[in-house]
């Protein structure tokens, strides 16, 4: 799996995301996206985590197992 940094404004509904909830970092599914700059986090069984805010999002996923993941562009954070 590859994770890059991610620009958390632009992450959607599908994504998998870097994130950290209760002071451990997951990877989680994006279920929910809120304006107000949160995103809701979820399992890959359906379970909904709860929601969290961009400050905790701190990348993407943008391969498994070498197959690219869809709808990654624009969504990198810009590297200096």
């Amino acid at each position: 799996m590859t994770v890059a940094p991610v620009d958390p404004a632009r992450v959607e509904v599908g994504d998998i995301v870097l994130a950290k909830v209760a002071g451990t970092i997951y990877l989680h599914l994006v279920s929910a996206v809120d304006p107000t700059g949160r995103v809701q986090i979820s399992n890959n069984r359906g379970r909904v985590n709860g929601w969290t805010n961009h400050a905790r999002v701190y990348g993407i996923c943008i391969a498994v197992d070498g197959a690219d993941r869809p709808r990654i562009d624009g969504k990198l954070r810009d590297q200096p």
